[in-house]
């Protein structure tokens, strides 16, 4: 009479997953891509420090025109650039426009704006220059009229509509869509690798039999539940050292400054979502991953899940970036398929209610049960079956 050589059920599940993390951690292609994404996160970062500061374009002023490098710096402000300025002599303005040294330079008595470029002059640059040029004009017209252009020019500066929002609105800066954006690529690119491998890791396996070894000890569930925590360990190691470099590389030089609390309530909630996430998709992708036998079969049933979570990220990316208050996003964050790529980049953001956040978590929370359920169900009945492709209705019956 044999013995019984089963394990307890945790215990199992703990071995498969072991396992999974000592070869996945100990291969080559997890450090080349860790180290990868960490050397291009760092040179982005640094490009970006070297980058911030910048002006949009450098104006040399020569002769009259010199009175008008204040004038010009106040108008460019007032429309949402930055531009530097150089006084030169006309001769030295014009060599400098064309080395380009100098994007334009002013001539002439400063009366009117005449400017001078090498081939064609920039839009935005343009802009500036036009209504500069609209500002001396109307100045002109007030001396004309025996009043002071610099008093009347103070007190249109000093008007500004008045605005009563009948909700506070939230202000969005710059730093937080940037870190929403790359929370959403961190999330998306860890569900989109790190659930595909659980699906090939299956198949892998499955076709290999030792599947058929490993369910003489344990049972489907265990093999399934260990695969999926041992590569969402590894894939959440990853991310932490990937966003936690990335984060301190932005403090440390300036180019992030957020506060630290900030930054590692950011880092938590994508633990939270990577997590929610990777088990929800992955038990989907492990459970799809047993229908067939061969890797070159594995794309094609994984793609309808998949779609969600690159859908998801597409919009994301799409639309937070010109409209962050967006209600399409704003519903389509709380709804499970979307949430786990959505909601990351709307709470690095910031300015989601706290029921939103907690509806969307439960709402994940809630389905993982029914996943573990179907995945279980499907993966237990088609898992030991090679071959020929397993429809998903046979998979679905009792075995």
């Amino acid at each position: 009479m044999s013995a019984d050589v089963r394990v307890g059920d945790w215990q199992a599940v703990g071995l498969v997953a072991n396992r999974e993390i000592n070869t996945r951690v100990r291969s080559k292609a997890f450090r080349i891509t860790t180290a990868a994404t960490l050397v291009l996160l760092v040179g982005f970062t640094l490009v970006m420090k070297f980058a911030a500061g910048g002006s949009d374009a450098t104006v040399g002023v020569s002769g009259g025109s010199a009175a008008l490098a204040a004038p010009l710096k106040a108008t460019a402000t007032s429309i949402g650039q930055t531009i530097d300025t150089r006084e030169v002599t006309e001769a030295a303005g014009r060599s400098q426009v064309d080395s380009g040294d100098l994007d334009a330079l002013l001539v002439g008595d400063g009366s009117k704006i005449v400017v001078v470029v090498k081939k064609d002059i920039d839009e935005k640059l343009r802009n500036v220059l036009n209504v500069l040029a609209g500002q001396l004009a109307l100045n002109e017209e007030i001396k004309d009229l025996g009043g002071d252009p610099t008093r009347i020019g103070q007190q249109v500066a000093g008007a500004k509509a008045v605005v009563e929002p009948m909700q506070p609105p939230y202000d969005y800066n710059g730093q937080q869509l940037v870190i929403g954006m790359i929370a959403g690529i961190l999330i998306y690119m860890s569900l989109l690798i790190n659930g595909q491998a659980v699906a090939q890791g299956v198949v892998e396996e499955k076709s290999s039999r030792v599947v058929e070894l490993l369910l003489a000890t344990i049972r489907p569930w265990q093999l399934m539940a260990g695969k999926v925590l041992g590569i969402g360990a590894v894939g959440l190691l990853q991310m932490l050292i990937i966003g936690g470099v990335g984060i301190a590389a932005g403090l440390a030089t300036g180019v992030l400054t957020l506060s630290v609390s900030t930054a590692i309530g950011t880092v938590i909630w994508l633990v939270v979502w990577f997590l929610l996430g990777f088990v929800a998709y992955s038990l989907v992708f492990a459970a799809l991953g047993a229908l067939v036998s061969r890797q070159e079969d594995v794309g094609g049933v994984i793609t309808p899940p998949l779609m969600f979570v690159i859908l998801g990220y597409v919009l994301g990316i799409s639309i937070l970036p010109s409209d962050p208050g967006s209600h399409l996003v704003e519903v389509l964050s709380i709804i499970p398929l979307f949430a786990p790529t959505l909601m990351p980049m709307r709470l690095a953001m910031g300015g989601v209610p706290v029921w939103e956040a907690g509806l969307a978590v439960v709402l994940v929370v809630l389905l993982i049960p029914a996943l573990v359920w179907l995945a279980g169900r499907i993966y237990s009945n088609a898992v030991t079956r090679s071959g020929a492709r397993v429809k998903l209705r046979d998979a679905l019956r009792a075995a």
